[in-house]
């Protein structure tokens, strides 16, 4: 996000505030009452964005994790295709031998 994206969503923030501050005094509301009940609006609204916010964060889903991992799918596909027949042959024989290793080793339990 680039600074003058950071600096038009608070300004949007800014007149939301008050135009809802205003709605709440044409309703009827007195200063104290609209200032309060726009406030609580606010707060509300902000507490809602950090549970999705942290929501993404504890679930991984950021773009940085995507990004991450979208890259790291990359590479191993570029090296998948630089791959010689043989050499996948080999690669896809040593996961099977280790594949059978897990299998035969007994459970543990935790």
């Amino acid at each position: 996000m680039r600074r003058i994206d950071v600096i038009g969503i608070g300004l949007g923030v800014f007149i939301a505030g008050g135009g809802l501050y205003l709605l709440f005094l044409q309703a009827g509301f007195d200063r104290l009452s609209a200032g309060i009940w726009s406030q609580v609006i606010f707060v509300g609204g902000l507490l809602g964005w950090v549970i999705t916010y942290l929501t993404r964060v504890l679930g991984k889903n950021m773009t940085y994790n995507q990004q991450l991992k979208d890259y790291e799918d990359a590479v191993l596909q570029k090296r998948l295709d630089q791959m010689t027949p043989a050499e996948l042959a080999a690669l896809q024989a040593e996961i099977e031998q280790e594949r059978q290793i897990k299998e035969a080793e007994p459970k543990q339990p935790k």
